[in-house]
């Protein structure tokens, strides 16, 4: 589907739907998810527009190999994925659930990041470097985090009932202007860091109910050889925009191993290890 008023490349073969607004957006997805073999759901976490659309295909009966509602009513949520994590052990930054009357805490770590609970794509995403600042006025709880130096990286997996299968591990490009926005990333990763990332990803998603399909975990990468200052941030319960590099890599289809481990079977990866980097707006260069 794509809305009316966007003009886009279509790759070839591919059915092309055209939507003048979200009634219809609506009845043709319902439509559609019926016929389909498969869905893959791609959407923002925001508004919970993401976990919306995974209750519709669910009680459709449509065969979804993305995450279940389940999983993304707890990953699209900051504040309970990071609570489950803690509870597993698994390291996560400090942090705070912040009222929209609240004020920034004064005994907190700082410089720390203030973020919404449900959000996507950095928005709404701050660095405060006191107690003393104010972001921008939010209707909805937002929550604060302690900001932790390090190497940022993702790590995306290919999730199914038996096995999740990490791709390769990708640093991540972040805006210094008080933002956090994502601007592209690179791969591979250092061996020492990469392995270090795939370890740390696989112990998060071991944490959170069983995954299925494409599930990206962004993390820190401390400055201790060991790992013992590696944090994960998030768990993103749908394709990021690391998919970019990742498809340019590899050499194998992507789309056709996330039907593969849906179906419970071992998909067959295979990358090239050269250098290669991608930004937020899909460009992919060899360095």
């Amino acid at each position: 589907m794509r809305d009316m008023r966007v003009q886009s490349l279509v790759a070839p073969g591919a059915e092309l739907v055209e939507v003048d607004s979200r009634a219809e957006h609506d009845a043709q997805f319902r439509s559609l998810a019926v016929e389909a073999d498969a869905v893959l759901l791609i959407a923002p976490e925001t508004d919970r527009a993401l976990l919306r659309y995974a209750e519709i295909a669910e009680s459709l009966g449509a065969q979804l190999i993305s995450p279940s509602a389940e999983f993304i009513a707890l990953a699209s949520n900051k504040e309970l994925t990071a609570n489950q994590l803690g509870e597993a052990n698994v390291p996560v930054p400090e942090s705070l659930r912040l009222e929209p009357s609240d004020s920034l805490p004064i005994d907190f770590n700082y410089p720390a990041v203030v973020k919404p609970i449900d959000g996507a794509g950095s928005q709404d995403t701050f660095v405060v470097a006191s107690a003393n600042e104010r972001p921008p006025a939010y209707a909805w709880p937002r929550r604060i985090e302690q900001f932790i130096p390090g190497t940022p990286a993702s790590v995306a997996l290919l999730c199914g009932e038996k096995k999740a299968h990490p791709l390769i591990p990708c640093r991540q490009r972040i805006s210094g202007d008080g933002r956090l926005s994502f601007l592209g990333g690179s791969l591979p990763l250092a061996p020492g860091l990469a392995e270090r990332a795939k370890e740390l990803a696989l112990k998060a998603i071991a944490a959170l109910p069983v995954a299925r399909g494409y599930i990206g975990v962004d993390l820190i990468l401390g400055a201790r050889p060991d790992g013992s200052e590696d944090l994960v941030l998030e768990i993103n319960p749908r394709l990021t925009t690391s998919y970019v590099g990742l498809r340019a890599v590899a050499r194998c289809n992507l789309v056709g191993a996330m039907l593969s481990v849906a179906k419970k079977n071992s998909p067959e990866l295979d990358f090239d290890p050269r250098p290669l980097g991608f930004d937020a707006d899909g460009a992919v260069y060899y360095d």
